[in-house]
């Protein structure tokens, strides 16, 4: 846990630097679909990356792209409160996040969107 919990701080000293972005490019519609359907900025996904615990952590997993074999992701997922973009319903999403903390501290957050299935955690 303690490993998790120092990987996590320098992860959110580099998005409390804004040294991070959030992938939303045509191979990430999942990213960009969060952010249409829900009522949801570049504050309010700043803010859920920095109330990330260890006990929301889920996994590491490799880097599948060619040439990055060696870099690992990790994997957490969080519940958050979040207003429907149409609608007035404020539902609970739970959010599958991965992101790579990369040699010079910057964080490239891969996926931030809508779990897919149910993930496990590690610590809970």
């Amino acid at each position: 846990m303690e490993d998790i919990e120092k990987y996590l701080s320098e992860v959110k000293k580099a998005v409390r630097n804004n040294r991070y972005r959030i992938d939303r490019n045509r191979n990430r519609q999942a990213n960009i679909d969060l952010f249409l359907d829900y009522v949801i900025d570049e504050n309010r996904a700043k803010d859920i990356l920095l109330d990330l615990t260890a006990e929301d952590f889920s996994g590491v997993l490799h880097n599948e792209h060619k040439g990055f074999e060696h870099e690992l992701l990790y994997v957490f997922g969080k519940d958050v409160k979040l207003l429907e973009r149409t609608g007035d319903k404020e539902k609970t999403v739970s959010l599958y996040i991965k992101f790579n903390k990369l040699e010079n501290c910057y964080v490239v957050v891969i996926s931030f969107h809508e779990q897919r299935f149910p993930l496990s955690y590690y610590f809970k």
